[in-house]
């Protein structure tokens, strides 16, 4: 019965649009191959997910924190995307279709309906099989919606995971105190990760993570100053797509809407390899969050509500502590005040305590959202407001003085995009409540099956302040800058692809480390060539100038001088599925610092990895060779699933990892990992209370993972 009604599709699809008689082998397919297969959908692998961010970041920066990207990764794998449910920015933020085959999908979904196996795939025009390959592990096909309470029996995820972990070699910090250096880290040396997560995809979450670095004390219950046990714990409980609420979460959340000039959650792309679809955020409203990262999230009640077809309205509520340094004003000493927002969560000194949670932030927040009815575009308008319990006021400093001075902050913005053809047009603008304006838009076209181009103009002024916006740009905040980007993919056949991009900046008022305004240029090439699925080999440009102070002068105004930056690298890939595979690098990269000197350095690799029934082996040998720090070597590794490593080497020596995955039965894996640097020239490593007598540094790590 099953075959006869997938053959009466197949005909179906062939029939009502000449567009697919060439499917004809398809449909012959379909007749000839036996009932059952029909059954089942195709085995979902396990992605490597730190090879699929390499791919879009083959050249990491120290800039971009990776944490948040990771995370949204994994959830999108751990709770596929329903194809006949998915929206057009939903299925976008995977960065694995072209504008081209977006509309391709949807123009299918829409003339025949909903897909009935993801076998169908393979009949959407503008899919190849190597799309496909690559889209497989991030989406599904639900046959029907299921009730709350049968979602509850059916979960899609559902696991306990444990990490711990700790270098080998004593840090200075775990040291007695000395009479010149009282200060030490108050915890033990080694570090803890609790996770737990029930879901099911496009249904319902609860999900619970506790982490304590290493150095940190386990803490006891502090309500006031939300630490529950551990250093950092994280709770969230979301409902989803029941009649008009189509989204419901207590606990900690985020929020991605337009371009990201208001909010802009998690999975926000920097410049890489991905020249196209790196310039546009999706509208991915509410979502729950998951990662470790100790700021810029919310903790309250969110909810979006449906009350016409078109239209979609989230509001929300937060309450979260944040780390700051408190601060006197001289001229007002009983006052005290903010004078920074520290983000790495580290609280493992008395200092680095006293900053804990001690500053109290509130948010209300809305989002309205209204799809037109052709499916072409869409328009949103979005605030928040944030008010502190401190005023925030950083130090008296020339860069500083349009800085966020204040306690409450209100941004409205409003977003739009539309599809035209095989244009898309999309943009938004905002506003601060201290009057500056930012500003994004741009275009994404699909010239043809074989070249895209895109174009993308920012401006965010020197007084534009949002606190949870993370739109396009190359400052690590959207403010006191502008700029215009412009990339190109060109793919001529199936085996070979060339990308560029050129992104033009200006920096209206100060910096730190730059006194007066500057600009600078960035551009890069990307050549990949792909003859079959086994094998790749990609070689890449990148060249990076910025202006600074030039050093050595004692002028009130320091004159600017011009810093470059270059990255070369030629990786080269052999995967044999299920058994092994092979990767071997080769990078370089120099810093010419204002024509005064020049550090360069560059780093040669080998990984291989072992597939067995049961077990899965990678290991790592690296050599690496630079002048100094200013020309260090980072290098993406293999890691923990919900973990990952992307160390910076210099001065001269080897870097080498191996790794056992060993899946007891369906239900427990166990993880092992040591890694270890050796440096030829050093007999110190780091500084502070993170130096280590010696010329090597090792780690040791160990996951557990129960899947209920």
């Amino acid at each position: 019965m099953l075959i006869f009604y997938k053959n009466a599709y197949a005909l179906k699809i062939f029939c009502c649009n000449p567009v697919y008689a060439g499917f004809y082998g398809l449909i012959t397919f379909l007749l000839f191959v036996p009932a059952h297969v029909f059954g089942q959908e195709p085995p979902r692998r396990e992605i490597d997910i730190n090879q699929f961010i390499q791919n879009l970041f083959p050249d990491p920066s120290e800039d971009t924190d990776y944490s948040d990207l990771y995370e949204s990764l994994f959830q999108l794998y751990a709770n596929p995307l329903d194809l006949n449910t998915v929206t057009h920015d939903e299925l976008a933020s995977l960065f694995i279709l072209s504008d081209i085959q977006l509309k391709s999908f949807f123009l299918y979904r829409e003339k025949l309906g909903p897909l009935l196996s993801l076998y169908e795939l393979q009949a959407v025009p503008e899919f190849d099989l190597a799309t496909i390959y690559r889209l497989l592990p991030f989406v599904t096909v639900q046959p029907r919606v299921l009730s709350l309470r049968e979602s509850l029996k059916n979960p899609t995820q559902h696991f306990l995971m444990l990490r711990s972990g700790k270098l080998l070699e004593k840090q200075k910090g775990y040291l007695p105190a000395s009479s010149a250096s009282a200060s030490r880290y108050q915890g033990k040396s080694f570090n803890g990760y609790l996770k737990y997560r029930n879901s099911r995809a496009g249904s319902y979450s609860f999900g619970l993570t506790m982490e304590k670095d290493a150095g940190e004390k386990l803490w006891l219950w502090n309500g006031k100053r939300q630490i529950f046990g551990s250093d950092f714990t994280s709770f969230h409980a979301q409902i989803m797509n029941r009649r008009k609420l189509k989204n419901f979460i207590a606990g900690d959340f985020q929020m991605q809407a337009g371009q990201g000039l208001v909010m802009a959650a998690g999975f926000s792309l920097g410049k890489g390899s991905e020249v196209i679809k790196t310039g546009y955020r999706s509208t991915l409203g509410l979502k729950p969050y998951t990662s470790v990262l100790e700021a810029n999230f919310f903790r309250g009640i969110a909810a979006t509500i449906a009350p016409e077809k078109n239209t979609e309205l989230s509001v929300f509520y937060s309450f979260v502590n944040r780390d700051a340094t408190e601060d006197n004003i001289p001229d007002e000493p009983d006052k005290i005040v903010a004078s920074s927002l520290p983000v790495t969560g580290y609280h493992r000194t008395p200092a680095e305590q006293k900053k804990h949670n001690n500053l109290s932030e509130q948010n209300a927040g809305m989002h309205l959202l209204y799809k037109m009815p052709s499916q072409n575009g869409q328009v949103g308008v979005t605030m928040l407001y944030t008010f502190y319990s401190l005023t925030i006021r950083k130090r008296d400093a020339a860069y500083n003085r349009y800085e966020f001075t204040g306690n409450r902050n209100l941004i409205i913005g409003m977003h739009g995009d539309y599809r035209w053809q095989n244009f898309h047009f999309f943009g938004e603008g905002a506003r601060s409540q201290s009057g500056g304006l930012g500003a994004v838009g741009g275009m994404i076209a699909g010239l043809g099956k074989k070249l895209d181009l895109t174009l993308l103009a920012r401006h965010y002024d020197k007084h534009f302040h949002t606190f949870y916006g993370n739109p396009f740009g190359e400052g690590s905040r959207p403010i006191n800058e502008t700029g215009l980007y412009a990339g190109l993919k060109y793919a001529p056949n199936r085996r070979w692809q060339f990308s560029t991009f050129y992104d033009l900046f200006w920096f209206p008022w100060l910096k730190y480390q730059v006194d007066s305004p500057s600009r600078g240029h960035d551009y890069y090439l990307h050549a990949l060539w792909k003859p079959n699925r086994k094998f790749n080999a990609y070689a890449l440009f990148h060249e990076k100038r910025k202006q600074k102070n030039q050093p050595g002068n004692h002028a009130a105004k320091l004159p600017l001088g011009t810093t470059v930056h270059h990255t070369a690298m030629i990786n080269i890939e052999y995967d044999f599925p299920l058994l092994f595979s092979l990767r071997t690098r080769l990078q370089s990269g120099s810093l010419n610092y204002l024509k005064i000197s020049k550090s360069k350095g560059f780093t040669v690799l080998q990984d291989i990895s072992w597939h067995f029934r049961k077990m899965e082996l990678s290991a790592r040998i690296a050599y690496f060779n630079t002048d100094d720090y200013d020309s260090r070597q980072y290098i993406y590794e293999k890691d923990m699933l919900y973990a990952f490593s992307i160390p910076a080497c210099y001065d001269t020596g080897t870097r080498h990892y191996m790794m056992v995955r060993y899946n007891l039965d369906k239900h427990l894996k166990l993880w092992v990992r040591w890694s270890q640097t050796r440096y030829s020239h050093l007999d110190k490593i780091s500084s502070g209370l993170n130096e280590i007598e010696g010329n090597k540094r090792s780690e040791i790590k160990m996951q557990m993972m129960y899947q209920f």
